[in-house]
């Protein structure tokens, strides 16, 4: 493990985002102002949708970018909410896609409501970024969103028509997650320095920083699905078996399970009933898929924090490096 200054992986969120904490604090009583809406039944919508949200990462490796660089503005606060409102989006989305049942130890929006409502209700978060953005009137940072946004749809779809394709490379599989959820923290860190005033080679490291740490973010949420408890993550694992995508731990597997084992192992990813399911995570823990999979997201994870020295050690960059210890370390 090398994660550069302090080498200690962090997974307080309160402690890492005490230097922001009032900050991020303006980015949520924002997001309550810009969602208020007169119409009861939107307002249960967004409280709940707000709530599945959680842990407020991508503000705060926003809000973190630009203390590394220099002073917030209140753009970077409006910006901080734009990024959760995409975010939350996708979260919506996602359990959609998924079947999922539970987040944040809370009912997801298509179980308490519906799936027509949960899809035009991330649609309409999705509108809401949208139309903050365009208040900036930045056509730089408007590009710069429409671009994520367009990466994240992109991901997605490369997800769902690989879904089944148990011969997906490694690297393949890499750049699927790269676009459906590292684009946003890329986003976010650029953005943020971005706002500070930060020159254009800075913005780039910080960009780096943000795409590696949510490489490492993904990586880490796909080996928590099969290897994670849903009593510590709060919300429904074991989704991505179920629905056939092969993501690293599962490619890791194919690449070491023995040539006499593999036409089984495939006959029971391609038929995820709860007995195949409850085989396949204890495979995949017992031969080290698991373990060379976190090592990945290590190995992302110390090349992000090489990205930022560069920048002075201040409150920002040290908030950084504790964001990407806690990506990696993380439990739900």
């Amino acid at each position: 493990m090398n994660l550069g200054w302090t080498g200690k992986l962090k997974d307080n969120l309160a402690e890492i985002y005490a230097p922001i904490r009032g900050e991020l604090e303006h980015v949520e009583q924002l997001l309550r102002v810009y969602l208020l809406n007169g119409q009861p039944y939107l307002q249960r919508l967004m409280e709940h949708g707000l709530q599945l949200g959680g842990k407020r990462l991508r503000p705060a490796v926003l809000l973190l970018a630009g203390r590394a660089c220099g002073s917030l503005r209140e753009e970077h606060y409006l910006m901080g909410a734009v990024m959760e409102l995409i975010h939350t989006a996708t979260l919506v989305h996602d359990d959609v896609l998924d079947g999922a049942k539970r987040r944040r130890h809370l009912e997801t929006i298509n179980v308490r409501w519906d799936t027509e409502t949960s899809v035009i209700f991330g649609d309409y978060l999705f509108t809401i970024a949208i139309e903050l953005t365009t208040q900036l009137g930045d056509r730089e940072v408007s590009a710069r969103i429409s671009r994520a946004g367009r990466r994240l749809c992109e991901g997605e779809l490369r997800q769902i028509a690989e879904r089944g394709n148990f011969a997906l490379k490694e690297q393949e599989y890499l750049e699927i997650i790269e676009a459906k959820t590292a684009e946003l923290y890329s986003c976010a860190a650029e953005l943020g320095a971005y706002f500070a005033g930060a020159p254009h080679g800075i913005r780039e490291s910080l960009a780096r920083y943000g795409r590696e740490i949510g490489i490492a973010f993904q990586i880490i949420d796909d080996v928590l699905d099969v290897a994670g408890s849903e009593e510590i993550a709060g919300k429904s694992l074991g989704t991505d078996l179920q629905k056939q995508k092969p993501t690293l731990p599962v490619i890791r597997l194919l690449q070491i399970v023995p040539a006499e084992e593999r036409a089984g192992l495939l006959q029971q990813l391609k038929n995820p009933s709860p007995e195949n399911l409850s085989r396949l995570r204890e495979q995949l823990v017992r031969s080290g898929a698991v373990d060379y999979a976190r090592s990945k997201a290590m190995e992302f994870v110390n090349s992000a924090v090489h990205h930022l020295q560069g920048l002075e050690r201040n409150e920002g960059t040290i908030g950084l490096q504790a964001v990407a210890s806690y990506v990696v370390g993380r439990q739900r």
